[in-house]
């Protein structure tokens, strides 16, 4: 990486950072890009050098912390991928506590951006996020369980809707259930349709 390339990425990190501060003290549509500008100590015209707009902004902000969650996550795949491998079916949760807690630990720490992300979802396609960060485990699963391929599309939609309407309600609450509380609720939730199947 040659000199103006560290400069440009630095720059956009210090805007990164400004935003990310800034959506801890406030809503994101109040956010102006002069008040990032100020707090990351540049100008406008380098603003738009690097994004269109705020949304583009707040995308680029919401696919690192994916990126950074989908790292945290995988590192202990192998491990995880065997526990769903060789568990006994009646053990086999379409979402596990081991998987839900460190999940929702992430998201409470980073809650003003989860929540605007949610907020702004189908602006920001966010249900393509969510179906990557959720299709490791329910490939597993369906595979363990025998669902037909055709099947899977429409399983794992409903999942996801469902765990991102209790996690979107959460995030509207500020977080103020304890992590253990909202991974059991899932788990229940979880746990009915399975029977159902």
């Amino acid at each position: 990486m040659n000199k103006s390339e560290s400069k440009y990425f630095s720059t956009a990190a210090r805007m990164d950072e400004a935003f990310l501060t800034l959506l801890e003290k406030k809503n994101f549509t109040y956010i102006t890009v002069k008040e990032i500008c100020e707090a990351a100590g540049v100008n406008r015209s380098t603003f738009y050098l690097h994004y269109e707009t705020m949304a583009d902004l707040l995308l680029e902000s919401v696919s690192h912390m994916n990126e950074q969650f989908l790292a945290y996550m995988t590192k202990d795949s192998e491990t995880f991928v065997t526990k769903m491998r060789d568990c006994p079916l009646d053990e086999l949760y379409l979402i596990t506590s081991e998987y839900l807690t460190p999940y929702l630990g992430y998201i409470e720490t980073h809650k003003r951006l989860f929540r605007t992300a949610t907020e702004n979802a189908a602006v920001l396609g966010m249900d393509k996020s969510y179906d990557r960060m959720f299709r490791h485990v329910f490939t597993l699963i369906f595979d363990r369980y025998g669902i037909p391929q055709q099947d899977r599309r429409y399983i794992m939609a409903f999942y996801i809707q469902g765990l991102m309407a209790i996690i979107s309600e959460w995030l509207r609450n500020d977080c103020a259930d304890p992590i253990a509380y909202v991974v059991d609720m899932i788990q229940r939730c979880v746990k009915r349709r399975r029977e159902e199947l």
